[in-house]
């Protein structure tokens, strides 16, 4: 007979995250077919719009019920000034939870670290890493500069030309720049010095993807990503960091669809 282990962390028992009002946009096939959810998690100073203005509706239009979530202190979600991983990750599996079935996660950024700590408590069909910024100090070291500031609580905020690839009109990269809040300084903190998850629950498959031109994420910080899930990243040459914002959005989603259809 199987049995089921439940594994008690006596930390969230003693001192549970705070509830907060978290924001959540969706778009839903006309046609229920029975496909897993993907929830989308956006990359820290990002919010839930950042997947609204192309793959919630490109992916419903595919036949995968869509969603995306603005963390605490994201987009609309409920201000949060000394929020932590844990609890970004702990926004990110209650709305999991929520959804009528068994959900894709699919981070972003920063994004995917959150969610590689909601898979040690989400047994997730599968999971996207998508531009991962894992942490630690190989993070930071490639961009220094633009790194400096968070040391002494300054928000981690990225110029457009960081972000998006030159087939971005200027004009739609700063705009999309504009919209770029801030996650918490101690948020920021546990990025920079390195935060290992747990393993995952039930071992879900996970796709890595990214582009070799990122300005942020280096095609080695690719590579090992993949390589510690055991695979080898899906990559985007020509694109910037924000793939789903980036002017040729499409190829990423699709090609991460493509796979969902296959693998699941």
């Amino acid at each position: 007979m199987a049995m089921t282990v439940s594994v008690l962390r006596l930390k969230e028992w003693a001192h549970p995250v705070t509830p907060v009002r978290r924001e959540v946009l969706s778009a839903t096939p006309e046609l229920d077919e029975g496909r897993p959810p993907v929830l989308f998690v956006p990359g820290f100073g990002h919010g839930a719009w950042a997947y609204a203005e192309h793959w919630l509706e490109h992916t419903a239009a595919r036949g995968f019920p869509a969603y995306a979530v603005s963390p605490r202190g994201h987009g609309a979600s409920e201000a949060a000034p000394k929020a932590d991983l844990r609890a970004y990750a702990h926004d990110v599996v209650q709305v999991a939870a929520g959804l009528p079935r068994k959900a894709v996660l699919a981070g972003h950024g920063a994004g995917a670290l959150v969610v590689t700590h909601a898979l040690a408590r989400y047994p997730a069909r599968a999971a996207v890493l998508l531009s991962p910024v894992l942490g630690g100090v190989s993070a930071a070291l490639r961009n220094p500069g633009l790194v400096l500031p968070a040391l002494f609580g300054g928000g981690l905020r990225l110029p457009a030309g960081q972000l998006f690839s030159r087939e971005l009109p200027a004009a739609a990269a700063r705009a999309y720049a504009k919209r770029m809040g801030r996650a918490s300084t101690r948020a920021q903190w546990q990025l920079l010095r390195g935060v290992t998850p747990e393993r995952a629950v039930g071992d879900p498959p996970v796709l890595v993807v990214g582009s070799p031109d990122d300005k942020i994420v280096s095609p080695a910080a690719l590579k090992d990503a993949a390589r510690a899930y055991g695979g080898a990243p899906l990559l985007f040459p020509g694109m910037g960091h924000d793939l789903m914002l980036d002017g040729r959005w499409r190829e990423p989603i699709d090609a991460i669809l493509d796979w969902l259809e296959k693998s699941h």
